[in-house]
């Protein structure tokens, strides 16, 4: 199979087209045959040699999520959920899912409760622009941070990947308010796409508490999906509503950060952090499982405002162009290698 392997840490160049044994898959695991694989913050990381792969997953080959045609399935490995995901599997299905790495490749193995049925109308460059970034948003709104009907929500690098999928999801749940932050160009883009927010605010130009305080009328954001990290951390305390939770999804622009403590406890808020490629089998698993049941079917009825948000395809060979891409911040929703 062809795959792009990362040769040593360092920029885009470091990424070269190889040529590596075919997959077979071992007891619990299915091999897919990879049409497309979506690009993400993480393959960055590690390209620089900042995000090490996971064990167990190829440690030079980078690839979050994909979208392919299931070739075969191993023997039974007995682990809960399995044989449920077993029973929904055929050879030579259309699927799409997550992966601790080796996506920018022909195929790829992976548990088979991480994979999911490409919903019916998706071609492989959508649906490969859906496993990471929309289980990630799912996990972070509801099992995280708790998002209600009728609640508001602020997204942070609302253009983005993981921003545009949690726009998305938010609305298709019922929130009564969903703000967010991106760069103007950026913002306009949502509007353009069918996902206008209720309160979009430019983020260069700040002030993020005082537009939440003037929008609300005081009372504050229930849950705030923060994938930037250290610069927003103040901004996010002071915008919080009583009981208000903060999900800490990335930190693109830092990891370190003051806490004002007694403000976080005169809200009573919560401070969660989340990481969905570091988890356990199962674990993986399960918030694949809850995104699928809640979300998938509607992929199938395409209703105004879902849709995988993807800016730009690369073929395969590109994989350093792509990345060069990614890195310049100019994508709105995801950038994908098609294989």
């Amino acid at each position: 199979m062809k795959a792009i392997r990362i040769r040593e840490p360092g920029d885009p160049d470091v990424l070269e087209l190889v040529e590596r044994g075919d997959l077979e898959p071992g007891p619990g695991e299915a091999l897919v045959r990879v049409r497309a694989a979506g690009l993400n913050r993480a393959d960055l990381l590690q390209r620089r040699g900042l995000y090490p792969a996971p064990a167990g997953s190829p440690p030079d080959i980078p690839g979050l999520e994909f979208a392919g045609e299931l070739v075969a399935v191993g023997p039974d490995a007995g682990r809960p959920g399995e044989a449920r995901a077993r029973r929904a599997l055929k050879i030579g299905a259309h699927v799409m899912g997550i992966c601790g790495g080796g996506g920018y490749a022909e195929q790829v193995v992976v548990p088979v409760e991480h994979l999911m049925l490409t919903p019916p109308g998706l071609d492989p460059v959508a649906s490969g622009a859906i496993p990471e970034v929309f289980v990630t948003a799912c996990d972070a709104l509801f099992t995280r941070g708790r998002l209600e009907q009728g609640e508001r929500v602020l997204i942070h690098s609302a253009g983005g990947g993981v921003g545009t999928a949690a726009v998305q999801l938010a609305r298709l749940a019922g929130a009564v308010g969903v703000a967010g932050t991106a760069s103007a160009p950026k913002l306009e883009r949502l509007d353009e796409r069918g996902l206008p927010l209720d309160l979009a605010i430019d983020d260069r130009l700040g002030g993020v508490a005082e537009a939440v305080r003037e929008w609300t009328a005081g009372r504050g954001i229930d849950v705030i999906i923060d994938t930037v990290g250290a610069p927003y951390f103040a901004e996010n305390v002071a915008s919080l509503a009583p009981l208000g939770r903060i999900v800490l999804v990335g930190v693109m622009g830092g990891s370190r950060t003051e806490v004002d403590l007694r403000a976080l406890m005169a809200k009573r808020a919560t401070v969660v952090g989340t990481v969905l490629r570091a988890r356990s089998i199962e674990q993986k698993a399960e918030a694949t499982r809850r995104f699928a049941e809640r979300f998938l079917a509607a992929f199938a009825r395409r209703p105004p405002g879902l849709e995988p948000m993807v800016d730009r395809t690369f073929v395969l060979s590109d994989a350093a162009e792509a990345h060069r891409y990614l890195e310049s911040n100019r994508a709105f929703g995801k950038v994908i290698l098609e294989v």
